[in-house]
C-alpha cells in the first residue's frame, strides 16, 4: 500500500488519470476491490483512512494500516496511527498517489486496484468508537483518546472493522471484521477476517447493545464463547 516508488508505468498511467480528476474529492464510505483472491478493504470516513487486505479462498489476514488523512492534488497523505507490519516495514505516514473518478477510487500502481463504494446503509451505531472500560471495572477506571493503548472500532455501511493497538510504540494487538447489523438492542457480527486466528472466519457473533449517556454498551460472549461486557466511546 506505501507506493513513494510506484514505477514509470504507474506515473504515466497516474498523470492521465489525473487529467480528467482535477480537484475531485472523496465520500466518505467503505469501498471494496478483490484481486487473486484477496480482498481490499478501504474505510474513509471523517479524515480518517484505514486499508486492510485479507484472503478469501483461503481465509487468512494479510495486513492492516490506519490513520488520519488529508487528500490535494490527488496525494493522499496518511499519518499512521496502527500499522500490524510495522515491525517489518517500520513505516509510520504513506504517501499514496489516489485517483478518484466516477465514483470509484484508482490505485494507479503496477497492479492498479480499482475500489467501489459500497451502497450506504445507516444503522444504529455507525460511526466510530473506543473502547473506554469494562462494565465491570473498579474504580471507574476507563481508557480514552489520550491513553495510547487503543482499541478502535469502525462501523460504516454494513461493515464493521475493530483493532488494538498503541500510538507511541506502533505495536498492533489484533484486528478483525466483516459485516454487522445493529437494529433493536441486537448486535451481529459476521467474521470475515481475524488477524488472531483464520479459522474464527465465517464465525456469527450476536450482542445485545443499549445506549446509556451517548455511550454504546455492548454484552454477549466473545469469540471464545466467554462472556463480555464492554462500554465504547464515540470517538
Amino acid at each position: 500500500m506505501h507506493m513513494k516508488n510506484f514505477g514509470v508505468r504507474g506515473m504515466l498511467i497516474f498523470l492521465m488519470l489525473t487529467l480528467t480528476a482535477v480537484n475531485a474529492q472523496i465520500e466518505d464510505g467503505v469501498y471494496m476491490s478483490e484481486a487473486n483472491d484477496v480482498r481490499h478493504e478501504l474505510r474513509m470516513v471523517d479524515g480518517y483512512f484505514i486499508h486492510s487486505e485479507y484472503g478469501t479462498e483461503p481465509a487468512r489476514f494479510v495486513k492492516t494500516v490506519g490513520g488520519y488523512y488529508t487528500f490535494e492534488n490527488d496525494i493522499l497523505k496518511v499519518d499512521l496511527e496502527f500499522n500490524s507490519n510495522h515491525a517489518e516495514d517500520g513505516l509510520e505516514d504513506l504517501v499514496i498517489p489516489l485517483v478518484v473518478k466516477e465514483g470509484k477510487l484508482i490505485l494507479p500502481m503496477e497492479n492498479e486496484l480499482t475500489f467501489t463504494k459500497m451502497d450506504g446503509v445507516s444503522q444504529d451505531l455507525d460511526g466510530a468508537w473506543l473502547f473506554a472500560s469494562r462494565g465491570d471495572a473498579k474504580n471507574g477506571e476507563r481508557r480514552d483518546d489520550s491513553n495510547p493503548r487503543k482499541t478502535l472500532k469502525f462501523l460504516k455501511d454494513g461493515r464493521f472493522q475493530w483493532i488494538a493497538y498503541n500510538t507511541d510504540t506502533m505495536e498492533f494487538f489484533g484486528t478483525g471484521g466483516g459485516a454487522f447489523t445493529s437494529s433493536g438492542g441486537k448486535y451481529i457480527e459476521n467474521i470475515e477476517y481475524f488477524s488472531r486466528d483464520d479459522s474464527r472466519v465465517g464465525a456469527t457473533l450476536d450482542f445485545q447493545y443499549q445506549i446509556k449517556n451517548g455511550e454504546w454498551h455492548h454484552r454477549g460472549k466473545n469469540s471464545k464463547g466467554e462472556p463480555m461486557y464492554e462500554i465504547w466511546a464515540r470517538r
